[in-house]
């Protein structure tokens, strides 16, 4: 058939078809539930692999390394900033839970008998960790063994993934989102602890469309005509702003348009004099300008004097700011003309209250005229100016070092051990991802670049393994059985159920938070979905953003231990 003998000349055209047919088919729901991408990818790849497709290992190998170093650029940040402060508990709990999958594995493995690929597949998808499917496979493929029993045992991989993934994300969302309150009083009585605690953050969607934007924009530039009451006489600019505090309002002068001859004043001092029937731009807070400023004038279109650019910039709080309000940070002279956007905690936004305490490594996202924002960054910490380039030296030097730090060996008994390519290029993604983050100076990769690398890469990755293991996937599912199955219940179900217990019990958690950490910790989107959606509120990403930095590491280390531990 020419389009089977298309493929087969051209493989690459098969990943594609692959990958293609896979994300469609992933997005597909069911009564809310969708299959997932990755399980997807790999069903569509053991199908296309019937028809006896040869795929190259290089191919898969750099699509996984990009992912790893990617993945690891990404939870950086979080990861080491939770190894301090608050975040520390969350960390704890997170390699409980990682540790409890592990030993379950380990009991499930002994128990049913499986040898190391059928148990670091089954591994893999009850904890719906696929990234352990790639670091696996690199390890059984170092063990010491005859080439056919090594082969028969990264066959075994895909096929124990792709049947306990399944279960994998709907028992957690069964736990997560229906027994988890259940188990700590009640859905009503978690709802109402999660709404109380709701009201000091502003709520956050996991899923942001790039297309739409909030209509109520925080910050506000409003032009008014000076001609109030107030405005009898002239003023100067500190006069001006001085009268908004008298108010309780934080507001500033931006730009003042003259009546006289129509010049714009751009730059401006505290003693820069306001006329009556000038023009002045004010700059703040919505809440804070959307009163009745009729003693100052009307407030007018001022398309002219509105239409300047404003700079919008990321900064990071650096370590000497121990901890200090939001109030306190704007008494500060250098934010003068700044104001407070949003502050993003561990991928959580908070109210820029008064109140509101930050702490180093929060991300604080400030607005004003460029000059100032400069100024206030340069006080704050490090500014991360957005970008639309990605740098190709850091990513490619990156995975470079991280293989090399993968190759080192080291020896366990009479067994040489490593980290491997794949655990090499996540701890540099991780290290590299943190450093960026203390000083983004260099290293941007754009979220929209990090979204790609991560999903063709991991997909990628997994539609080679599919297509290859297409030919020989029927025999190995055969000789499987049911027995992966129930060891895969097994493992999605206890850890999680004990975690459910140990986040409530022993580490007290707030219940919205020990279900977010429990989801972060089992790497589980969907569980973290449903937990929302029951109590319809964001506050269990609370939990999630440093489980799951944690988890994403270590279940991929732990992966490498089961691989170990398990007799062939």
């Amino acid at each position: 058939m020419w389009f089977v003998e298309a493929l087969r000349h051209t493989p690459a055209l098969a990943v594609f078809l692959t990958i293609g047919v896979g994300f469609w088919l992933g997005k597909l729901k069911f009564k809310g539930i969708a299959l997932g991408t990755v399980t997807a990818v790999l069903i569509v790849g053991v199908l296309v692999g019937q028809m006896d497709i040869p795929v190259g290992g290089p191919l898969k190998t750099v699509s996984f390394l990009l992912f790893l170093f990617c993945i690891g650029y990404s939870v950086g940040p979080q990861f080491f900033r939770s190894l301090k402060g608050d975040g520390l508990k969350e960390v704890f709990f997170a390699v409980v839970v990682c540790t409890l999958i592990l030993a379950t594995s380990i009991g499930v493995a002994y128990l049913f008998g499986l040898n190391p690929g059928q148990a670091v597949g089954m591994m893999a998808g009850a904890s719906t960790a696929s990234p352990v499917v790639g670091a696996g496979e690199d390890t059984v493929n170092s063990l010491a063994g005859s080439p056919e029993v090594i082969k028969d045992m990264v066959d075994a991989i895909p096929v124990c993934y792709a049947m306990t993934y399944v279960f994998g994300t709907l028992g957690a969302v069964w736990l997560l989102g229906y027994v988890g309150p259940a188990m700590m009083g009640g859905l009503d009585k978690v709802k109402a602890m999660t709404h109380e605690l709701e009201k000091t953050l502003s709520p956050v969607s996991p899923d942001s469309d790039p297309s739409s934007f909030n209509a109520c924009r925080p910050i506000a530039f409003r032009a008014f005509l000076a001609d109030g009451s107030w405005m009898s006489a002239p003023h100067t600019v500190a006069e001006l702003e001085a009268e908004f505090q008298k108010e309780g309002k934080r507001l500033t002068v931006e730009r003042i348009k003259r009546a006289s001859d129509g010049e714009i004043v751009k730059d401006m001092a505290s003693d820069t004099v306001i006329n009556p029937g000038d023009t002045v731009v004010v700059c703040g807070r919505r809440e804070m300008i959307v009163a009745d400023h009729s003693w100052l004038g009307p407030e007018v279109p001022g398309v002219d004097v509105l239409s300047f650019p404003v700079e919008d910039v990321d900064v990071t709080v650096a370590r000497r700011f121990k901890e200090v309000s939001v109030h306190r940070l704007m008494e500060e002279p250098w934010m003068e003309g700044v104001d407070i956007k949003k502050i993003v905690r561990n991928d959580v936004a908070l109210n820029p209250l008064g109140g509101t305490m930050l702490r180093p490594g929060d991300v604080v996202e400030l607005v004003g005229i460029k000059k100032y924002v400069d100024k206030a960054a340069k006080e704050i910490g490090y500014a991360d100016p957005r970008t639309l380039s990605t740098d190709f030296v850091f990513i490619g030097l990156g995975i470079l070092l991280g293989g090399l730090l993968g190759a080192v060996a080291f020896k366990v008994g009479a067994v040489s051990v490593s980290l491997g390519a794949s655990g090499g290029a996540l701890i540099m993604g991780l290290v590299m991802g943190w450093l960026r983050a203390k000083r983004p100076v260099a290293g941007a990769i754009p979220k929209a670049s990090l979204w790609v690398f991560n999903n063709l890469g991991l997909n990628m990755y997994i539609a080679v393994i599919g297509i290859a293991s297409g030919p020989s996937f029927i025999s190995a599912f055969t000789e499987v059985g049911p027995k992966i199955f129930v060891a895969g219940l097994i493992v999605t179900l206890v850890p999680l159920f004990l975690s459910i217990l140990i986040g409530h019990k022993l580490f007290r958690f707030h219940p919205a938070v020990t279900l977010g950490c429990c989801a972060g910790a089992r790497k589980t989107t969907a569980g973290l979905g449903a937990v929302q959606e029951r109590l319809g509120s964001t506050v269990p990403a609370l939990g999630y953003t440093i489980t799951y930095a944690v988890s994403n590491t270590l279940l991929i280390l732990y992966g490498i231990v089961l691989v170990l531990v398990t007799p062939l």
